[in-house]
């Protein structure tokens, strides 16, 4: 039998991230995924998934393209991973990645392909 349980979504500003991360941690949670996607305005949402005991928290948030989003794999060491895909691919600057691949983690033949300026 599986059982299900009511996930949430919180809509953050860029500049929180940080601090929810710190406090979800502190609850036990664990990252689980960062995802980043395009918007129809043109800029990128990224969602932070955090899971304890079944249960996820999502943390949302959208940027425009020139922005700079703060690490936290300082915090949660594999989202290194996670922030130099998300540079690679999408062209989005993540600021103080534990492991920075400077721009190296994947070879594509167009630089930052999922970015809002590729069509």
């Amino acid at each position: 039998m599986i059982m299900r349980h009511e996930d949430i979504a919180i809509k953050i500003q860029p500049e929180e991230l940080v601090g929810k991360v710190s406090g979800l941690q502190g609850d036990g949670c664990r990252l689980v995924q960062i995802a980043c996607s395009k918007t129809k305005e043109n800029n990128f949402e990224l969602v932070y998934s955090f899971e304890k005991d079944y249960k996820f928290c999502n943390l949302t948030f959208e940027v425009p393209p020139d922005a700079e989003v703060e690490s936290i794999s300082s915090m949660c060491f594999s989202a290194f991973l996670y922030e130099n895909e998300i540079h690679d691919l999408f062209g989005l600057k993540i600021k103080h990645i534990a492991v920075d691949f400077q721009g190296t983690l994947y070879e594509t033949a167009v630089k930052y392909p999922m970015s809002v300026e590729t069509k």
